[in-house]
Order: C-alpha cells, then sequence, then structure tokens
C-alpha cells in the first residue's frame, strides 16, 4: 500500500516536524508533550501552567481555593509587571517609617514625663535631633542603593566589604528588627483604635492578630496587589496628618493658642524625680524608633520598575521628608498644647489628643483621622512583610538559611518567609499582650545595629572603589557611621535593663544558627561535587536487589519485576514472627516465583526494622575485603489507596523502613507502587508472544 491519501499519525516528542516525504498529502503529528509543554530548541521543554496543574479531585479543590485566595499563578517572565511605581514604593516601602511618626513622638514624652512638667520642653529638641540623624542615614543609604542595587542592604554591604561574621550579625539585626515592626506596628495600631473606640480594649490582642493574618494573605497575594491595597491608606493618613499640623501651627502661631499639661501628669507619682543625661538619653533612644523602616528602601531595591536604583533613591528622599515632617509637626503642636500620652481612665495616645485638637474631639474628622492612623499602623508591617522575605531569600541564596526561603510561591512572593514573619509576629503579640510600650524597648536595636555596620562598609566601598565624586560620598558615609555608632550604644546601654539584653542574645543565636546552616550546606556540597574531567559511561560497581516482602501480592510481584530490571542478584526477604506461616509463604513463594530466593528471618522480638538493617549488614561483612562493596537496591513494594483517607491504613512500615533506609551506605530505595488500576503482573506475557484471539 502506497502513502497517497492515507491519513498517517506520527508521534513526535522532539517538536515541528521538518518537510514531507513526496506524495504525503495528510499527515497529523502527535505530540504527547503539546498540552504541557512548548518546544523551545533541540531537546528542550518548557512547561507551562497545565503541567503544575493538580491531577486528583482534593489537588483541584486546594488549587480553586489558591485560587480565589491569592489569584492565579504568575510566571517568573511576568515578574517585571509586578515591580513597583515609585509611588506604590513608596506605600509598600515607606509605610513602616512614615507611621512611626504616630507613636515616636509619644514615646518620648513617656520618658520625660518622669522629670515632670519642666522636662516636656526637651521633647521638641529630642525630636529635631533625630530628624537630623534621619538626614544623615537616609542621605548614607541613598548610596547603598545606587552601589548596591540587587537588594540586601546592610547585609550586602558588609558582604563585600566587611568580614562575613559581620554580615551575619547585620542580617541578624535586621531579621529581628522586622519582625519587631510588625508586633510594634500592630500593637499601636491596636491602641490607635481604642483611643476612638475604648470599648476594643478587651479584644486588643484578637484585633492584632487578625490585622497580621490579613497582611499576610494581602502579601502572598504579590507585590503589585499589595501595592494597590496599601497605597490608599498610606496617603489618606499623609494628608490628613499633614492638615491636621497645619491647623495645629495655625493655632499655635497665628492664634497664639497655647496649653499647658494636666495636673498631675499621668505616669510620674514622682514629679520631683530630676532631669538628668540619663533621662534624657533614654528619651532620644525611645524616640529613635522614628528611624526604623528607613533601610526597608534600600534592601527592596528589585521591587523597583526600571531604574531601579534611581527611583529606589528618589522614593528613599521623599519618604524621609515626609517623615521628618510629620515626626517633628507632631511634636511642635503636642509640645506647644501640653500634651501627653494618657492611658486612665481611657487609652489616649499623643496623635489622638493632636487629632482631636486640630479636628475636633467626637467629630467625623476626628474618627476618620483615626482610621487612617490605624490603617497605616496595621499596613506599616507591610514593610517587613516585603523586606524580611527576601532578605531571608537572599540569606538562603548564600547558604545561611534554608534553601526553602529562596522560593517563590504561585504569585512570585517568598511564601516561606511571608508565613514565618506572620507565627513569630503573632507570638511576640501574644506575649507581650498587645502593649506597644512593653515592645518599644526591643525595637530599634536591631536596625540601628545595622546602620552602623552599613556605614562602616561603605566607606570601605569607597576607599577601594575612588569612583567620580568619591570623597564627599565617603564623607557622608563616614559621619553616618560615627554617629549611628555613636546611637547604637547609647540605644543598647539605656535599654539593656528594659529588656534590650533579650535582643542582645537573639542576635548572636541567630549568627550561630545561620553559620551552622552555611557549614552543613559546604559539608554537603563538598561530598556530592563531581569534578569536571570525569567521564561517566555506566556502572562499575557490583549490584545487588533486596525485596523486602510480606508474601506474594500483585504489589510484591510488581516490585520483583522491577528488582529483576535493576540487577541479576535479586533476592526477597521476609521478616516474620510466625515461622509456620513464613514456611507456608516459602513453599508458595518457590512454586510461583522459582527464580527469586526467599529468605526468611525469623523475629522473636516482633521487630521488622531491626532485623533487616541487621541482614544487611551482615551482606556487607560478608563481602570480600578486597572488593568494592556493591551498591544494594532495597525495592520496597507499596499498595497506593485511592482516597487520602485509604492511605492512612498502608504502608506505614514502608515509611519507617525508607526513612532508616535513607542513611545508609551505598544503600538506594526504590518504592514501587501498585495501583488498583494496574495490570495483573501474572498476565504479563513474554516477549515476542500475543494472546490468542
Amino acid at each position: 500500500m502506497g502513502w497517497k491519501g492515507r491519513l498517517q499519525t506520527v508521534r513526535d516528542d522532539r517538536g515541528p516536524l521538518r518537510g514531507r516525504k513526496p506524495g504525503d498529502r495528510r499527515v497529523r503529528i502527535e505530540r504527547p508533550h503539546a498540552a504541557y509543554f512548548r518546544y523551545s530548541g533541540e531537546g528542550t521543554l518548557v512547561a507551562n501552567e497545565a503541567a503544575s496543574a493538580p491531577r486528583t479531585a482534593v489537588g483541584r479543590l486546594l488549587a480553586r481555593i489558591r485560587l480565589s485566595l491569592f489569584g492565579r499563578p504568575l510566571s517568573i517572565h511576568e515578574d517585571i509587571s509586578e515591580r513597583l511605581s515609585k509611588a506604590k514604593a513608596l506605600a509598600i516601602f515607606s509605610s513602616d517609617a512614615i507611621s512611626s511618626s504616630a507613636y515616636a513622638t509619644e514615646e518620648i514624652l513617656r520618658v520625660l514625663v518622669v522629670a515632670g512638667a519642666g522636662s516636656l520642653f526637651l521633647s521638641l529638641p529630642i525630636a529635631i535631633a533625630i530628624a537630623l540623624l534621619l538626614a544623615v542615614v537616609s542621605t548614607s543609604y541613598r548610596q547603598i542603593g545606587i552601589a548596591y542595587p540587587s537588594g540586601g542592604g546592610a547585609y550586602a554591604v558588609a558582604r563585600a566589604n566587611l568580614p562575613m561574621i559581620t554580615a551575619l550579625i547585620a542580617a541578624g539585626a535586621l531579621l529581628v528588627d522586622y519582625v519587631m515592626t510588625v508586633a510594634v506596628s500592630t500593637a499601636s495600631a491596636v491602641e490607635q483604635v481604642i483611643s476612638a473606640v475604648p470599648a476594643v480594649a478587651d479584644w486588643r490582642i484578637e484585633v492584632g492578630v487578625a490585622a497580621i493574618i490579613l497582611i499576610t494573605l494581602g502579601n502572598l497575594r504579590g507585590l503589585r496587589e499589595s501595592g494597590n491595597i496599601f497605597a490608599i491608606p498610606t496617603y489618606l493618613f499623609v494628608g490628613s496628618a499633614l492638615l491636621m499640623i497645619a491647623i495645629g501651627v495655625y493655632r499655635t502661631v497665628v492664634l497664639g493658642e497655647t496649653g499647658h499639661p494636666p495636673a498631675p501628669l499621668p505616669g510620674a507619682p514622682n514629679p520631683l524625680e530630676p532631669l538628668g543625661i540619663f533621662l534624657i538619653l533614654r528619651a532620644f533612644a525611645s524616640g529613635s524608633v522614628a528611624l526604623t523602616g528607613t533601610e526597608a528602601i534600600t534592601n527592596g531595591v528589585p521591587a523597583f520598575k526600571p531604574p531601579e536604583a534611581r527611583n529606589a533613591a528618589t522614593t528613599l528622599t521623599a519618604m524621609a521628608i515626609l517623615l521628618a515632617v510629620l515626626f517633628v509637626g507632631i511634636t511642635f503642636v503636642a509640645d506647644r498644647f501640653g500634651i501627653v500620652a494618657i492611658d486612665v481612665p481611657t487609652t489616649k495616645t499623643v496623635i489622638s489628643q493632636v487629632a482631636a485638637l486640630a479636628y475636633g474631639n467626637d467629630t467625623i474628622w476626628f474618627y476618620l483621622f483615626q482610621a487612617f492612623t490605624a490603617l497605616i499602623l496595621f499596613l506599616a508591617a507591610n514593610t517587613s512583610f516585603n523586606a524580611f522575605p527576601r532578605l531571608a531569600a537572599i540569606l538562603a541564596r548564600d547558604g545561611y538559611m534554608p534553601r526553602q526561603m529562596s522560593f517563590r510561591g504561585d504569585r512570585l512572593a517568598f511564601t516561606l518567609g511571608i508565613v514565618i514573619l506572620s507565627i513569630v509576629a503573632i507570638v511576640l503579640l501574644v506575649a507581650f499582650r498587645g502593649n506597644t510600650t512593653a515592645l518599644i524597648p526591643l525595637y530599634s536595636i536591631g536596625v540601628f545595629v545595622s546602620f552602623t555596620i552599613s556605614q562602616f562598609g561603605m566607606v570601605l566601598h569607597w576607599l577601594k572603589e575612588r569612583s567620580a565624586g568619591w570623597h564627599w560620598r565617603f564623607a557622608i558615609n563616614g559621619l553616618g557611621a560615627i554617629l549611628t555608632a555613636i546611637v547604637s550604644v547609647v540605644v543598647l546601654f539605656v535599654k539593656f535593663t528594659f529588656g534590650a539584653w533579650l535582643i542582645a542574645v537573639i542576635i548572636p543565636i541567630l549568627v550561630v544558627l545561620m553559620v551552622f546552616i552555611h557549614r552543613q550546606y559546604t559539608a554537603s556540597n563538598a561530598s556530592l561535587a563531581v569534578r569536571e574531567d570525569v567521564v561517566f559511561r555506566g556502572p562499575h560497581r557490583a549490584e545487588r536487589v533486596i525485596l523486602p516482602v510480606p508474601g506474594i501480592t500483585r504489589a510484591v510481584v510488581q516490585a520483583v519485576n522491577v528488582g529483576r530490571s535493576i540487577a541479576e542478584d535479586v533476592r526477597a526477604i521476609l521478616v516474620s514472627d510466625d515461622p509456620e506461616e513464613a514456611s507456608k509463604i516459602r513453599d508458595r513463594w518457590e512454586r510461583q516465583i522459582p527464580d527469586v530466593p526467599l529468605v526468611i528471618v525469623e523475629s522473636p522480638f516482633r521487630a521488622l526494622v531491626g532485623p533487616l538493617i541487621a541482614y544487611l549488614d551482615v551482606l556487607d561483612r560478608a563481602w570480600p575485603a578486597d572488593k568494592e562493596q556493591p551498591v544494594t537496591f532495597v525495592v520496597i513494594p507499596e499498595y497506593v489507596a485511592r482516597s487520602w483517607w485509604e492511605r492512612l491504613l498502608y504502608n506505614q512500615s514502608a515509611k519507617r523502613l525508607r526513612t532508616v533506609l535513607l542513611g545508609r551506605p551505598h544503600t538506594v530505595v526504590v518504592a514501587v507502587p501498585y495501583r488498583r488500576d494496574d495490570p495483573d503482573p501474572h498476565d504479563t506475557e513474554p516477549p515476542g508472544q500475543s494472546s490468542p484471539g
């Protein structure tokens, strides 16, 4: 028969067919890979979304749930579309720093109030000093983003210019600070809600935990969508806070209005306590929480749209200006009107009292501002949800964190890092009962340590680079290094007895853990390394197959057939505590599978795994000492049930055996699953024969 006029089916696993035979008219090209892969070159297939689709009913149900919660999976080629504009990046990466203006002034006043009303005038000079420090730090960090646009911030700078242990200290400090950011921001947000709605006080912890969970879900949907969610509240807070400050400044400067602190002062049972340098340093250290989050933009440079470094630098400058204006402005108004934090009979934060002064108490504008403040504080945690996973992914790439931390989820987010951050922050929030003042002593220490390390690293960077304009860049980073080093010592010293010792312990523990992980990866990489000049052409060691069997079943017969295809030396092992039953199985085995010897290992103590491992050890010792030990393939038959709940009833012994064997030298574990739909092994026909009829 000729080809002309016939429908010819051609299977093509490698790609498109080129050309036809003369006379061919109709050719149907059958490509089995077409539904799951795209052919991109010789021997190269690109998997599409269908290749990752679940095959089971439960898997499809979970996929639909993930789709509704997080959206469709994104390809790595869509990463550029997930990049952030400057406007969205300001909302995502700056919400932590900008929102700290809502509680930084209050933390200064809570310290100064201890020395009496006469000390409150120092709040404004302290705020201005912190704002000047912010200007130096933000200018220094602009240069870090330009010099190290791949992200990582202080860790990347220290890794390139300082000993590795210093880089790990910076990384550990930042990881701790990101966790604290989530806990502190959430606790402060709940306090703003309580200031407007006192009835919420009894639900303080529940509201905070619910907020963290919602932010986690938002971040698991991806960067661009979290930017859409969080941008509006950020700008509403900034706009309403600037208007509030303008009204307060107008009333005190133009109209000449002022106020006096309440008497007696809340939280000051001994107003005669002297104002000393230690108290001023404590107030400065407490107010320095305003600088937390400054480094987040530099750490997240890769998340910006191109040109990444320039856009990140512009966003950082805008954030620093906004934060300075808000922080100093709120402090100025609070100072002129004698505002201090009040905790009894109901919580009234400093910023809520400034809002009541500007917008009127119990007005719609007051409640709207409190809502905006609570929202940006809730969303300030979002800065950490973007920075923490990225830093953890960089550490994982360098081998200092588990490699799973660098894997991206369906929405191109670092899922594991987001989940871990959420869990740890919730634990902190619950442990400290959602109290911002109790959490503050643990805050800002880590970030100032990373500030100092990064600035010293940049000083060395400019000394090595000596590029155009390096002199003034060197001077800026040198000034930043000196100032942040001094502040780091001050913050740690004055906060140590108030709980900072805990952070001083946690950071070294994190560093030790990262070093341990790196050593493990280094050792495993060394043991797995293959010389590039070696050519592998086939096995050079003897091989044998051991089959643990419970009797003769279809699953066992299938495993026997697999064992025969691996090596010629195949033997089955039956571990039994019933000699009579074992004898019956032997008789049947020799009758039905005569070419595979069955070894019976009696186990009077009813153990399964131990006697089998001991038998393998005996085989190894019996091997001639002058010959290399053979590779032992342990082929384990397994029955695959149809339903997930049925699988709990099967293969438990096989799982235990696999766990023990995985660490055994020159041993390979092969699991052979048998499904109900598989063909009956005893119906398999010898090659070259066909069924009758």
